[in-house]
Formats: structure tokens, C-alpha cells, sequence
């Protein structure tokens, strides 16, 4: 099996250069903590040679359906960093194999640590629409990656697409809030976010608490995609919707 430093090396370089590597080239059963470290360089990496700094956090594997996709019974998170935001339109073209899901958003107004409960995650963080734009560096990838080789790809970190942040959302209020994806004016999917953990401020506890691991912590301003409503659906070209009872719309044009 490869050392740390080779398969730092290895995603690295496929996303410097877009270009996908097949899954042989990461080990299938590389652990979790393994995959992590070798995430954690990554992103380390992309912030000394490219200024490619973290802003947050993408958390996958929020709901049973797609935890049994790969043999999990917990979440796991991935690195977004500034690539990783769109301004709303993506060039098809410049994806590998990318897939689009239904997200909430949530922007932390201070920092939040182990000692925050819901109702704390809840005041220091608004929370915004969004569509969250998975792609991976690896070969044929959804849904046959191992649970490592997901995590030591930065759980597949793509784009992310944020709208308008909206204030003070009560637990209740977040426990089953319905959206709908539409693809040129046609209704394609339609999820709840229940399917978040039973609502994706849990999603946002389970990260604070699995980064507090590795002395990591949700700092001010990050953004965290909170876990998809939706089984991902391939990315096409055309307009993109998404609309969230109480929460807002955002749109995605892929050219």
C-alpha cells in the first residue's frame, strides 16, 4: 500500500489537473482515520500552493439510504475551500462526473465548539438554500468507492451554490422543511430535511463534535453544507431551481 505522502500526492495531482485517476490507484481499504489524514493534507496543500483556502465543511452520509450505499453507520465531512464556492453558473465541461443534491446551508456568525447544543448551533449560524455539486476525483465512482476512499477525497467535494441566509430558524421549524429541484422549469426531485440525521442541525452537532477529534472546530465564518434531502441526480446542462418551504430559492445554470 502507498505511504501518506504518495496518495497526498496522487489526489492532488488529479485535482490540480481534472484529471480522474481510477480507484485502484487509493487503496479500497484505506481506514478512516488514514483517509482523513490524507484529506486533512490535501486541503493543507491546496492552501500553501494555491490559495486555495478551507471555508468549511461538506457533511455526506446524513441519511440510512445513503449510509448503506457505503457500508457506513456514521456521517463523515470533506473540505470545501474557495473553488469550491460557484457564483451561480458551472461550466459542464470542467466537472469529471459531477452529481447535484438539495442543501441547506449554514454560515457560522461566531465560532462554535464541543460545548454547543442545538439551540446554541442554531443562534450562532444562519442558514441559507443551496445545491451542493459532488464530483469526484476518482474513475466511475457513485455509488462504488469504499468509505475510505470518499473520505480521503474530501467526501467528494465538488461546487456549492448559495442563496440568501435567513435568521433565527427554530429546531422546529428545521425538523421538516420540504424543497423541490427543478430542471428548466420541470420538477425532478422533491426532499425533506429529515432526511438530515431528523433535521440537519443534528448534521451541523456531529460535525462540530467529529472535528473536535482532530482539533479542528467550525470557525466564524464557514460554511457548512448540511447534508442532502435527495439521492443525487446527474448533472446536466440547463437552469437549475431549488425551492425551500420558509427558506428561500437559489438557482444553478451548468453551461
Amino acid at each position: 500500500m502507498k505511504n501518506t505522502a504518495n496518495l497526498v500526492e496522487t489526489l492532488y495531482n488529479a485535482y490540480d489537473q481534472n484529471q480522474p485517476i481510477s480507484k485502484q490507484s487509493i487503496h479500497e481499504e484505506i481506514g478512516k482515520l488514514a483517509a482523513y489524514e490524507v484529506q486533512h493534507l490535501i486541503t493543507e496543500k491546496k492552501a500553501n500552493v494555491k490559495e486555495d483556502k478551507l471555508i468549511g465543511y461538506k457533511i455526506s452520509l446524513t441519511s440510512g439510504e445513503t449510509q448503506q450505499l457505503f457500508n457506513s453507520t456514521t456521517p463523515l465531512y470533506g473540505a470545501l475551500t474557495q473553488t469550491s464556492l460557484s457564483d451561480g453558473t458551472i461550466e459542464l465541461d470542467t466537472m469529471l462526473s459531477p452529481l447535484i443534491e438539495i442543501e441547506l446551508m449554514f454560515i457560522a456568525k461566531e465560532e462554535l465548539s464541543p460545548a454547543d447544543n442545538e439551540q446554541s448551533i442554531l443562534q450562532k449560524m444562519s442558514i441559507a438554500p443551496g445545491l451542493e455539486i459532488p464530483d469526484s476525483r476518482f474513475k466511475d465512482w457513485f455509488p462504488k468507492l469504499t468509505l475510505g476512499q470518499v473520505i480521503a477525497d474530501s467526501a467528494v467535494a465538488g461546487k456549492i451554490v448559495i442563496g440568501t441566509p435567513v435568521q433565527d430558524l427554530s429546531y422546529n421549524q428545521l425538523e421538516n422543511i420540504k424543497a423541490e429541484l427543478l430542471l428548466d422549469g420541470e420538477s425532478i426531485a422533491t426532499g425533506s430535511s429529515s432526511e438530515v440525521l431528523g433535521n440537519p442541525v443534528h448534521s451541523i452537532k456531529w460535525l462540530i463534535d467529529e472535528l473536535a477529534k482532530s482539533g479542528r472546530m467550525i470557525e466564524k465564518g464557514m460554511i457548512i453544507s448540511s447534508g442532502t434531502f435527495i439521492l443525487p441526480n446527474k448533472l446536466q446542462k440547463g437552469k437549475y431551481e431549488v425551492r425551500f418551504d420558509s427558506i428561500g430559492e437559489v438557482s444553478l445554470d451548468v453551461v
